[in-house]
């Protein structure tokens, strides 16, 4: 039997964007397949309800890989799709399997030889690296830094050098509700002429983005507190 395709459905970064967050082509997709693996069952209806879906949502198939399913057994998510069936991976925002646990479901699909096709959409990483000014060539993605203040200070110490000798941006995030200590971390940590864009609330009406030298940064004032954010370091020189 024909297996079926995994699409990976991206969906928005923010609230009433989802005009800004797919394609007309994504919105087909949605329409022609009624199962979906996803983190959070209630954003995924939410969206798919905005994207513009058709058929009832009682009609859906909707399996949770939210963070209580993640150390059981991926077969239970794999039953449609080995059924010839087209299923739909969701995030909880943006990507499906980029700093999301959906990487799992993907790699298990190319495990069990499913074609996976993306759907284009947005990636919060991708834009705050377009918008920074950065090198777009060299990146990478560190995901969260230390807790710990001193291991902090050096993991900040450490992506300066990185940047600088590779001319590689560094690009990390925190938990929304710790961004202002993390901000104060990479402040104390930086040297003056280190370059640190700050991009958050990406494609909301409240989108921030702004580049500016850790000099600069230390005598400015933003609050960013509960909004998502990336942080970017560079070292032109």
């Amino acid at each position: 039997m024909e297996k079926g395709i995994l699409y990976l459905v991206p969906v928005p970064l923010a609230e009433e964007t989802t005009g800004k967050s797919f394609t007309p082509y994504a919105g087909e997709v949605i329409n022609e397949i009624s199962t979906y693996i996803v983190e959070n069952e209630k954003t995924a209806r939410k969206f798919l309800k905005e994207a513009g879906l058709k058929r009832p949502q009682s009609e859906l198939t909707i399996h949770d890989y939210g963070k209580h399913k993640r150390n059981t057994s991926l077969a239970p998510f794999f039953k449609e799709l080995l059924a010839g069936k087209d299923v739909g991976l969701m995030s909880e925002a943006g990507c499906p399997g980029v700093a999301d646990p959906g990487a799992d479901i993907v790699a298990e699909a190319h495990r069990r030889g499913i074609k996976v096709v993306p759907l284009v959409g947005p990636s919060s990483i991708l834009l705050a690296l377009m918008a920074s000014g950065f090198n777009g060539q060299s990146f990478t993605f560190h995901g969260y830094l230390p807790i710990d203040k001193a291991e902090r200070a050096r993991r900040v110490k450490e992506l300066e050098q990185l940047a600088q000798k590779y001319k590689q941006t560094q690009l990390f995030i925190e938990t929304p509700f710790r961004n202002n200590q993390l901000l104060e971390d990479v402040l104390k940590s930086a040297a003056p002429q280190t370059l640190l864009c700050i991009a958050c609330d990406l494609t909301s009406p409240s989108e921030y983005i702004k580049t500016q030298s850790i000099a600069f940064w230390r005598k400015e004032r933003i609050d960013l507190h509960k909004r998502p954010a990336i942080f970017l370091l560079y070292r032109a020189v």
